[in-house]
């Protein structure tokens, strides 16, 4: 299956609201069927955005799935593409010249747009 980086933004968003202090189970996501969602939560587990992930499964089919919350890592990368505008303006620049979508490379870029705007506002107070 091909990694879809909308969709683990759209599942750190949903755990981030969602997550109080047990597992959240079968995460529902408009557009995206059970097998795919499951999928990205698990990648999601294996790169350490989110504490957990268990699968259930029978007859070889995926019945059930659940996650646990975001990591503290999990925090650090969404703050950096929570906002729609920087996550907006990283997409278009990767599109634009061509990088791959990595966390690395989504780190860099929105980290940058996010260094304009603190510069900015240091401007603005001196």
């Amino acid at each position: 299956m091909k990694r879809d980086m909308k969709l683990v933004r759209k599942i750190l968003l949903y755990v981030e609201v969602n997550f109080i202090d047990v597992a959240l189970y079968d995460i529902e996501i408009e557009g995206y069927d059970l097998k795919t969602i499951a999928y990205h939560c698990k990648i999601c587990y294996d790169a350490k955005l989110i504490s957990d992930y268990k699968g259930s499964y029978a007859s070889d089919e995926l019945m059930n799935f659940g996650v646990g919350s975001l990591t503290w890592y999990g925090h650090e990368f969404l703050e950096k593409i929570k906002d729609d505008t920087i996550w907006d303006k990283t997409e278009k620049v990767m599109k634009e010249k061509g990088i791959k979508f990595t966390i690395t490379a989504i780190e860099k870029i929105a980290t940058k747009f996010i260094d304009i705007g603190i510069q900015a506002a240091i401007n603005s107070i001196t």
